[in-house]
């Protein structure tokens, strides 16, 4: 395209023919009319002249498009950019203009005094907790005197209940019973019943009467708790002195007998067939020490035995596992009886040996913290056997008897500090050591599982801790490599007592200890006449007997 020169500053196209549109560079530069501008006119074109006529332009080329751009089209464009910008700024002008939804604080309440609430509480049922008062203060009149003393309730009847390693005479201090009341009771009591074998949990129903001054404790006027599942004991104050009554209470002691078959599983056909859960999961564990439970099959009958008691008021008392069996083929697999020998109780076969297999108890609720082996002693600085296990548990935690046996030392010993040993029979015994206190003597027998000390730090121990020893044959073993098998044969009479036992329970029917208890007939009853008892049934009794018969029947 040639170069076009002119002195001045500013030109106008007129035009350019369509023709000249399509030619190449050197045609266009003949086909354009060049035509100066005036100096007036230039003159009059500046600066500002120039960016009014621009934004001019802008208005004009401005349509709604660009305020409402599509933000699904042409993204990371500068319109995109600047539609976004705008979406933007409205919503903040939205959030700025949200108007504030805060609580309205209304008028308070006025406070009333003592006056102005005893007027408006005789509006009120409020006046029933304060004794029905009218509410309003009225002056007392010239014969109105005043009390000398405020008149006291003549009895007062409540309800105490003994917790657990609670004693009996600790309830009725609590309840209010003056020391010479208590100990006249416990001794009337103690002639009934051993007052440590009252249970825990017992409700005792006491009445105490007038008091002859405020300074001196209510007597003892009635007290009424059931000491026993078959005996309840009233005392009652008859001419100022306490006397003792005893109600024998009818218990059926017939054992509770379930028979059933193994279906997929022994402990839901069992839990089908009625047997309490607890009683289910030691019947399995008898069982497992015998034979496998895995390898009882469908079709097996399992037999349990459970001491049950029912008493004539309607209570009942399920007791422990008695006998735990297993038939297969119609052909007893296992029998095992429950049976007490000398001071041990376990687990006997039909034919009278007993047999025990397991390993021994955890001794405390605590982690290892020093196994079995040679060591470092942390107090003497050398290397020396350590014959046991150490347990780390805070100090005071109960340490328990990993299994029946007797105490054969309990007391101060050397650098073990306070210490127990236990007998368990068959050459083993176990040792516990650093006791912060002693739970059990010298020739006491204890339980699995029996709380015999406490954890502590006593002789050569640098922290909270229990040594815990295991013996056999007088020597120290790993109690973590010991499982123990301990058998026993019952002969002569006890032999005969075991499988007289055995025989009644296996006579007794299945479901016969749910069968409707006869109630005992007292002499009341037997001189009464036919006529008479028919005659004291009301008609609402009829009326419920007939209607219980119905439903059973249906």
């Amino acid at each position: 395209m040639k170069s076009i020169s002119s002195s001045y500053d500013n030109i106008a196209i007129n035009g350019m023919d369509d023709q000249c549109a399509n030619a190449g560079d050197a045609d266009m530069a003949h086909d354009v009319n060049i035509a100066p501008i005036p100096d007036n006119e230039t003159q009059e074109t500046g600066p500002q002249n120039s960016k009014f006529t621009s934004f001019i332009n802008n208005i004009r080329n401005f349509t709604a498009d660009d305020l409402a751009v599509d933000l699904a089209d042409n993204i990371g464009s500068g319109k995109w950019f600047r539609g976004l910008a705008t979406l933007s700024g409205f919503l903040a002008l939205c959030i700025a203009l949200t108007p504030d939804f805060g609580p309205i604080y209304g008028a308070q309440a006025a406070q009333l005094n003592e006056d102005e609430f005893d007027q408006l509480r005789t509006q009120m049922i409020v006046p029933i907790a304060y004794g029905s008062d009218s509410g309003i203060k009225m002056a007392s009149r010239d014969n109105v005197r005043a009390l000398s003393s405020s008149p006291e309730r003549p009895t007062i009847t409540l309800s105490a209940t003994m917790g657990r390693g609670d004693s009996f005479a600790r309830v009725l201090q609590r309840a209010g019973v003056s020391a010479q009341d208590i100990g006249a009771v416990s001794n009337l009591v103690s002639s009934a019943v051993a007052l440590g074998d009252i249970p825990s949990g017992t409700a005792l129903q006491i009445m105490l009467g007038r008091r002859t001054s405020k300074n001196s404790p209510r007597p003892l006027e009635t007290l009424s708790f059931r000491a026993r599942f078959d005996l309840n004991l009233s005392v009652a104050r008859t001419n100022g002195a306490l006397s003792l009554s005893r109600d024998s209470i009818l218990v059926d002691n017939t054992p509770l007998r379930i028979r059933g078959t193994v279906g997929n599983s022994l402990f839901r056909s069992a839990r089908a067939a009625g047997a309490p859960a607890d009683a289910v999961q030691k019947f399995l564990r008898v069982i497992d020490a015998q034979m496998s439970v895995d390898s009882i099959r469908s079709g097996d009958e399992f037999d349990i035995i459970i001491d049950y008691k029912r008493a004539e008021t309607g209570e009942v008392e399920v007791g422990d596992l008695l006998y735990a069996g297993i038939d297969r083929g119609g052909r007893p697999k296992v029998q095992m009886l429950k049976w007490q020998s000398g001071s041990s109780t376990q687990w006997f076969e039909a034919s009278g040996v007993g047999e025990s297999r397991g390993e021994f108890g955890r001794p405390v609720n605590g982690r290892i913290s020093s196994g079995y082996g040679m060591r470092r002693h942390p107090i003497l600085g050398y290397r020396r056997m350590h014959a046991g296990i150490d347990f780390a548990a805070p100090h005071g935690t109960p340490i328990y008897a990993v299994t029946s046996g007797t105490v054969r030392y309990s007391g101060r010993k050397g650098g073990n500090g306070n210490y127990v040993q236990i007998d368990h029979g068959s050459g083993l015994a176990t040792g516990y050591s650093h006791l912060s206190r002693i739970a059990a003597r010298s020739g006491q027998n204890v339980r699995r599982g029996q709380i015999i000390g406490y954890v502590g730090s006593t002789g050569l121990s640098t922290g909270a801790h229990l040594h815990y020893t295991l013996y056999k044959n007088g020597r120290t073993v790993n109690p973590m490599s010991v499982k123990f098998t301990t058998k026993a044969q019952l002969s002569g009479a006890e032999l005969a007592r075991f499988r007289g036992k055995l025989n009644a329970l296996k006579s007794v029917s299945p479901g016969a200890a749910l069968s409707p208890l006869k109630a005992r007939k007292t002499e009341a009853d037997a001189n009464l006449r036919e006529i008479d008892r028919v005659s004291a049934v009301t008609p609402a009794q009829h009326l419920g007997r007939t209607t219980t018969k119905a439903q059973f029947n249906i």
